[in-house]
């Protein structure tokens, strides 16, 4: 098997702020796994809030090459297995492997992902837009760029209800907000009722990840749905996410990709909670992967393609929230 890595500056539309960070660019890794002269591909992005860059996953997969060549013949589950305990300090660079190699392996098999899931895709959901943070006539005109049926408003500032209340007047679209940590729990709490009256479908991730106390209070006095994030990275979270929140919003890149992704949404299911998978603003290679998922998902956040200048790769399609695969095998991406 061999192993190519492509890095990426993905240059962005509009410049993205969250409560934390603003940025124009995009760094980003594919990887490219090749055996019987298939490719299947996969995709990681740099993210600084976990110190992971794309220097630092090229290194840690340049190390472990040998190993991971030695896998071709695993399935998916098992090549993951073999894999994590080398990753555990960078799972979003085993996203990448993994991702890339259920593509190889679905590929191989002249089956798309999903079906090689036996996923029936019939009530996918659609996707939201996200809409980050900024001036309120610069958001107001983001959302005029793009009329969408679900709009993800960044928040987290001290004027979030007035951005919301002028978002209103311009759109009768789903609202969703996630804060991004931003917020206390006696502001969540206020902020849930005054949200709802809005439109507002759910919150995502208002409170720090390790203010546990405040989720508790959180969890019992919203007004709206609770959606867990950074307090749901990998597989063992999402039991201790019950009872603290409605539902979990699963990154493959935190994880380690669609393999242990999967499984982290089956669970969920399994508990009664809600179920979503986000995007980290990758292309159209991690974009369609997340596709796949579509079928265990009851909101999905799969913008990244449509955040970007100019897209790397292709796959995926979507339309007004709708997403429709490509018709290639695997993932169904490939780059450009």
């Amino acid at each position: 098997m061999e192993i190519k890595l492509h890095s990426f500056n993905l240059e962005l539309k509009h410049t993205f702020t969250i409560s934390r960070e603003s940025h124009d660019f995009q760094p980003s890794l594919v990887v490219e796994l090749i055996d019987d002269n298939i490719s299947g591909f996969g995709e990681a992005t740099s993210n600084p809030y976990y110190n992971i860059t794309v220097d630092n996953m090229m290194a840690i997969i340049q190390k472990n090459l040998s190993f991971i060549k030695s896998l071709s013949e695993e399935k998916p589950a098992d090549f993951w297995a073999k894999l994590k305990p080398l990753f555990t300090e960078n799972m979003f660079a085993l996203c990448a492997l993994d991702m890339a190699f259920n593509d190889l392996n679905a590929r191989k098999q002249n089956k798309k992902l999903y079906e090689v899931w036996g996923f029936n895709i019939n009530k996918n959901p659609m996707t939201d837009y996200t809409i980050g943070i900024d001036s309120v006539e610069k958001m107001v005109a983001k959302m005029q760029e793009l009329p969408w049926p679900i709009y993800k408003i960044k928040l987290g500032t001290k004027n979030d209800i007035e951005i919301v209340t002028e978002l209103r007047k311009h759109s009768d679209a789903i609202f969703r907000i996630d804060a991004n940590c931003g917020w206390t729990a006696d502001e969540a709490i206020e902020n849930s009722y005054k949200l709802k009256e809005l439109g507002v479908e759910f919150l995502e991730q208002p409170l720090k990840a390790n203010d546990i106390e405040g989720a508790k209070k959180l969890y019992k006095n919203s007004a709206l749905p609770i959606i867990a994030d950074e307090s749901c990275i990998i597989e063992s979270d999402v039991e201790k996410c019950a009872g603290l929140f409605h539902g979990v919003n699963v990154k493959l890149t935190k994880c380690g990709g669609l393999t242990p992704g999967k499984r982290m949404l089956e669970k969920a299911k399994s508990l009664g909670m809600k179920t979503m998978v986000g995007c980290m603003t990758e292309s159209t290679i991690g974009i369609s992967a997340i596709a796949h998922l579509l079928p265990l998902l009851d909101y999905v956040d799969m913008d990244g393609g449509l955040l970007l200048k100019k897209d790397i790769a292709e796959g995926i399609t979507i339309k007004d929230g709708v997403i429709s695969y490509a018709d290639r095998n695997g993932i169904g991406a490939s780059l450009l």
